[in-house]
């Protein structure tokens, strides 16, 4: 498994498998179809919010997770300068090109100000991820046409899909 890759054991394996389980149970998640899903996991490049420089951190073995396959990550975090040796941004909007999907690795109650800012970079999709819902947020990007995922994670539904 990946993400035993990084951690050498099996224990955080198991850990973050109880938390799945339970944010699976008790929680919903968007209404997108495996093709759907698949068709987002197409689009290549990807601002991620909140990456860290952690290797511990799904904010961070996700996004290196999707530089492995092919992915063009671009870290959006105001704390560092660089991440995976790739220059970080501040905000979304400091990015100077397009972007397709912003990835988000925030509480749930900091996810509005951070979806208001991605929406002025017109993506096409804003991707939350596991344990992570705002309906208020995620109403807004709707309303500007973008397509909105969440309660899911990046890699494991690459590792389910592709």
């Amino acid at each position: 498994m990946y993400l035993e890759k990084f951690f050498g054991d099996k224990s955080l394996c198991k850990f973050k498998n109880y938390i799945t389980l339970y944010v699976t149970l008790y929680m919903d998640h968007d209404s997108y179809n495996d093709d759907e899903i698949r068709s987002i996991l197409s689009l290549k490049k990807i601002a991620v919010v909140g990456m860290s420089k952690n290797e511990n951190k799904a904010a961070h073995y996700v996004p290196r997770y999707l530089i492995d396959n092919g992915y063009d990550v671009i870290p959006v975090n105001p704390t560092t300068d660089e991440i995976l040796n790739k220059k970080c941004y501040e905000k979304v909007s400091d990015i100077g090109s397009d972007v397709d999907i912003v990835d988000v690795f925030r509480p749930s109650d900091q996810v509005l100000p951070v979806i208001q800012e991605a929406i002025k970079k017109k993506p096409k999709v804003i991707w939350l991820q596991e344990g992570i819902h705002n309906p208020v947020a995620e109403e807004l990007a709707r309303k500007e046409g973008i397509k909105i995922v969440f309660n899911r994670c990046m890699l494991a539904e690459h590792m389910r899909l592709l």
